[in-house]
């Protein structure tokens, strides 16, 4: 109950946001509506990534994203490049979402983390096979939770700064890993292109909607197709990923899909608590250098850890 109140709450701030994004989205392209799962619909049709070029897209994408995290000190980034890549074939069946390919946490030798883009299918007419995750406005969301400032970095501090076993093996959580990656997409938004702030709202609109939607349907307050019809129709998502969605909440994972958004409005609430404290000497870059350093933690841990041991630093 607590989950459902929270997220539908979430739920319609974001969407109010979107409504609003809409209309300069809209104006901006010359387009006639200003209603958002319209507009989100065009930018998909406006801008398909070929399957030849899109991990050149991608590269094109982080660079200019670490440029705004360097210009807005934002993080520290490290020195070297992040990993992208494109999926084999049979990689791309049994994971057809882009996502982080995770070294190992303990014994590491060296291993990086690696953003893996699905291999798209070529069409007989020399066209590329779309999904909800292959065109420009989506990229910048989606390189910024898995490369930068998002799980890349997370995974890559946890590798070079050491991390105990007690934490890789207990702390490694949708909630405590999901919460960053959602909370990085939220901190590089405002400086993104118009189109990709939608899509960065969209995402978070799913990310809410799972949060009441999951429990929902798992105490019969909704039923399956209600939900896939909210999900296609509401969030503006197609059919297949709305499908995989309503699969996940009722017998693939229950209750993992909730996690998203509650690390997320943890990490807001700590930061909030944070700036709080500090006032004038609040500096993002350092709250995030700091976060990154503690590995894979529990939300309370967490906040316990920034108000005992960042904040005294700060104010010395």
């Amino acid at each position: 109950e607590d989950l459902i109140e929270q997220a539908t709450k979430g739920y319609m701030d974001i969407r109010n946001e979107m409504e609003a994004l809409a209309p300069q989205i809209a104006a901006e392209k010359g387009w006639e509506t200003t209603d958002y799962r319209e507009i989100i619909a065009k930018l998909k049709a406006e801008g398909p990534l070929a399957g030849d070029t899109i991990l050149d897209h991608y590269h094109a994408v982080l660079r200019e994203i670490e440029a705004i995290i360097e210009r807005e000190k934002i993080v520290t980034l490290p020195e070297r490049e992040a990993g992208i890549r494109i999926a084999s074939a049979a990689e791309t069946a049994a994971q057809p979402a882009p996502h982080l390919d995770t070294p190992r946490l303990i014994g590491n030798t060296g291993e990086y983390p690696t953003f893996v883009i699905p291999q798209l299918v070529q069409n007989d007419d020399g066209s590329w096979v779309q999904t909800d995750d292959t065109y420009v406005a989506g990229s910048w969301t989606l390189t910024a939770h898995e490369a930068r400032p998002g799980h890349e970095m997370q995974f890559s501090s946890i590798i070079e700064s050491g991390v105990s076993i007690t934490r890789a093996l207990f702390a490694f959580n949708s909630a405590n890993v999901e919460g960053w990656g959602l909370y990085a997409e939220a901190i590089v938004r405002p400086y993104l292109p118009l189109e990709a702030q939608m899509i960065s709202l969209q995402y978070r609109l799913m990310r809410a909607a799972r949060m009441f939607l999951d429990p929902m349907l798992n105490l019969g307050m909704i039923t399956p197709e209600e939900a896939k019809a909210l999900i296609m129709n509401d969030v503006a998502v197609g059919e297949g990923w709305a499908q995989n969605e309503v699969e996940r909440y009722t017998y693939r994972m229950p209750g993992q899909a909730t996690a998203y958004y509650y690390g997320y409005n943890k990490m807001q609430a700590l930061r909030a608590q944070t700036e709080l404290k500090l006032r004038d000497r609040f500096d993002q870059r350092a709250f995030h250098d700091f976060i990154l350093a503690q590995g894979l933690l529990p939300p309370e841990v967490l906040k316990e850890a920034v108000m005992t041991e960042f904040v005294p630093s700060q104010l010395d």
